[in-house]
């Protein structure tokens, strides 16, 4: 496999656990009476974020010509996701509760983890 690529293929593999994950095992909290607070939109975004992610990788894996701009975008949309919950979009106040307690740190992570995976794809493009 083409050391340029393996980037991408790991890229798309960390923006499915975070499409997936924003809505299922890393979802935000819901209240009891069905009403949702700011973490729910903070949780949307995050899908979108990481659907955006997954076009990114997919498109660093077939283009050959654009791979370094895809992976400079990529980065940024990390940095983007990383920023989301709690800073663009806040989340409820107590930290006992899921969207600071399971949802930030484990998009932070993942989010981080996905930006320097770019990077490396970045300098692999990079370098001849």
């Amino acid at each position: 496999m083409n050391r340029k690529i393996v980037p991408g293929c790991i890229m798309f593999i960390l923006s499915l656990i975070i499409a997936i994950g924003s809505t299922t095992f890393l979802r935000p909290c819901v209240h009891d009476d069905g009403s949702v607070g700011a973490c729910w939109w903070a949780g949307k975004a995050l899908l979108g974020l990481g659907c955006l992610l997954a076009v990114l990788s997919v498109l660093t894996i077939l283009s050959e010509r654009a791979r370094f701009g895809i992976y400079l975008s990529g980065t940024a949309v990390s940095l983007l996701g990383i920023l989301t919950p709690g800073t663009i979009i806040s989340l409820c106040s107590m930290s006992s509760m899921r969207c600071r307690a399971v949802m930030q740190p484990a998009m932070i992570i993942l989010f981080a983890a996905a930006g320097l995976v770019s990077l490396t794809g970045m300098f692999f493009c990079a370098k001849p």
